[in-house]
């Protein structure tokens, strides 16, 4: 895949990225970041005190796979939940700022919008808190949202990505739903998996765990070339899905397809900062390029090049349609 045929085809996808129209359905959330630097121990505990100098508030969970797609030229909605209170409504000042379709969020007045929060002391992840709630969301909520899909899919879209973060949103029943219109309309289906969801994900057309949750959800411990092929065989024949793609950092991604192919691909990552978010992009570039024609091949060696920018980055990461072209043919032309 470094021939400049190749690279120009991949190109090629990426101009097509603004004619496509996705919808994420999902968890959505902020990360908070608060940035400082360390000089002193705390004499009340053995922890590093943080002078925090700075914050930053983006776009995380499913709204941080829509922000990836938006960055990309996308066309993109979202569907899911959010709190009555201030998070709630400054994320969708956000989303409602970057040109995303809104009204597919449901506030639910008692519960809490998931804020993650980082504190980042020298380019350094020091400790995390989140404030969230995880119960289910409502019956009201949960039908409003079915009306939503199937308004999106009257109009026209061509991929939904489900963002699973297991707060509620996603249920075995919605996912059905997804897939049957989703397979009346011909339309692809993504998923970002979470283990314990594992079995709702039947029928979709690209999941895309990474090595843990591969392992969990196969329940083979990957540990070598073999293990790896058994686990995405497993996958595949457990949920009767299209494909898996395993992300599995350093060494990669490998794509599992129906019919028994699989293709590695190496990692194209020049330095690691922060693996936030990445899993994100890597769902979020991937079904772009399905979207725009490519091939679940060229899609994921697509993503590959995306991961490979954003894991450079400290703090959640976003990549345009500018530096994934020039990455592509920089590192075809390089290798």
């Amino acid at each position: 895949m470094r021939s400049s045929a190749g690279a120009r085809r991949l190109a090629r996808y990426v101009d097509r990225f603004p004619k496509t129209r996705i919808l994420v359905v999902g968890d959505v959330m902020l990360d908070q970041y608060l940035w400082g630097g360390v000089d002193r121990i705390s004499p009340e505990a053995p922890v590093p005190v943080v002078q925090v100098t700075r914050e930053t508030l983006l776009l995380g969970g499913a709204t941080n796979v829509v922000n990836n797609i938006r960055s990309l030229e996308g066309d993109v909605s979202i569907c899911g939940v959010v709190g009555g209170d201030d998070a709630g409504r400054h994320l969708t000042r956000m989303l409602h700022d970057r040109g995303v379709r809104t009204d597919g969020l449901i506030a639910e007045p008692e519960r809490l919008t998931t804020i993650k929060t980082r504190v980042i002391a020298h380019n350094q992840q020091v400790v995390r808190f989140d404030r969230e709630t995880k119960c289910g969301i409502g019956r009201e909520s949960h039908a409003a949202i079915l009306a939503f899909i199937k308004e999106r899919v009257q109009d026209g879209i061509d991929a939904i990505i489900i963002s699973d973060y297991c707060k509620g949103v996603v249920t075995s029943s919605l996912v059905r739903d997804i897939v049957r219109l989703s397979r009346k309309n011909d339309i692809v289906v993504a998923v970002d998996p979470k283990v314990t969801h594992f079995g709702m994900y039947r029928g979709v057309t690209v999941l895309t765990p990474n090595t843990k949750e591969a392992s969990r959800g196969s329940r083979i411990e990957i540990e070598d070339d073999a293990s790896l092929l058994r686990a995405g065989s497993a996958i595949l024949g457990r949920l009767k899905s299209e494909s898996v793609l395993i992300t599995r950092g350093e060494h990669g991604m490998s794509l599992f397809e129906r019919g028994g192919r699989v293709t590695h691909i190496p990692t194209v990552a020049r330095e690691v900062f922060d693996v936030s978010g990445a899993g994100d992009t890597v769902i979020g570039v991937l079904t772009i390029a399905l979207a725009a024609g490519a091939s679940l091949v060229d899609a994921a060696r697509i993503a590959n090049y995306a991961a490979g920018i954003v894991v450079g980055i400290v703090g959640t990461a976003t990549v345009t349609p500018a530096q994934l072209k020039q990455r592509i043919l920089s590192a075809i032309t390089n290798g």
